[in-house]
């Protein structure tokens, strides 16, 4: 994780300089930004390997410059939210973000969310703009793709096809099927997933599940996964 370049938006003069600080005392080289617009102009500048994004940012809001980031890379993001407002966590991640943090946060909490994002997205391994999840968390061995109805997945190459075309996923999204495919017809559980997905060892919110499976559904075919209430989700055979 040393060496690794972090964007960090925040309008908060305090809490930027503060957190910027925390972040370099960890090893993570830090480019910060006061607002969306400048935060937008350094993403396309710098490429940097992960961005921490506040939800309210003057300018250009954090939603909207995740969604930017989101356009054009498949970089891990971490939204910051100075409340624990469903509707502001559900807005960052249907933007596409991968995580998000609750503002007052403690930056050793911050910290080891960025390495686990990192670890997901491959950058331990220096995986360049968003990683490889080519480590997926179902542990595929490479060979003939899977298929499932008109789904193929072939986890040597991390690609994915509906009805033949390319699905473009981002490295979470593949991990979450990469995940499913491991037990097809097999209800996993939402702490399973946080586990195994965000690897979250010390618990979760389960809305950061309930989004990305529906961001998947929306990529892969709505009636592709089940949800079992009470329970979680399966992929059908």
């Amino acid at each position: 994780m040393a060496g690794t370049h972090v964007l960090f938006v925040e309008d908060d003069d305090v809490i930027r300089e503060a957190t910027q600080l925390a972040l370099e005392r960890a090893g993570l080289v830090v480019t910060a930004a006061p607002d969306g617009l400048t935060g937008l102009e350094l993403f396309r500048g710098g490429r940097p390997d992960i961005a921490l994004l506040d939800v309210m940012l003057p300018g250009l809001d954090g939603v909207s410059l995740c969604r930017r980031i989101r356009d054009e890379s498949t970089v891990p993001v971490i939204m910051l939210s100075a409340r624990a407002d469903s509707i502001d966590v559900v807005l960052g991640l249907e933007a596409g973000a991968d995580d998000y943090v609750t503002k007052p946060f403690d930056s050793a909490v911050l910290v080891a969310r960025i390495r686990a994002v990192l670890r997901r997205f491959g950058h331990a391994a220096g995986g360049p703009d968003g990683g490889s999840a080519r480590a997926g968390a179902a542990g595929e061995a490479e060979g003939e793709p899977l298929r499932f109805g008109d789904l193929e997945i072939d986890t040597g190459g991390m690609e994915v096809r509906k009805d033949g075309e390319p699905v473009a996923l981002t490295p979470t999204e593949m991990r979450l099927l990469l995940e499913f495919s491991s037990a097809p017809g097999t209800v996993l559980s939402r702490d399973r997933l946080l586990e195994r997905v965000w690897d979250y060892d010390w618990g979760g919110d389960t809305r950061v599940v309930d989004v990305h499976v529906q961001r998947l559904r929306t990529k892969i075919g709505q009636d592709r996964i089940d949800t079992v209430r009470g329970f979680g989700y399966k992929l059908r055979g």
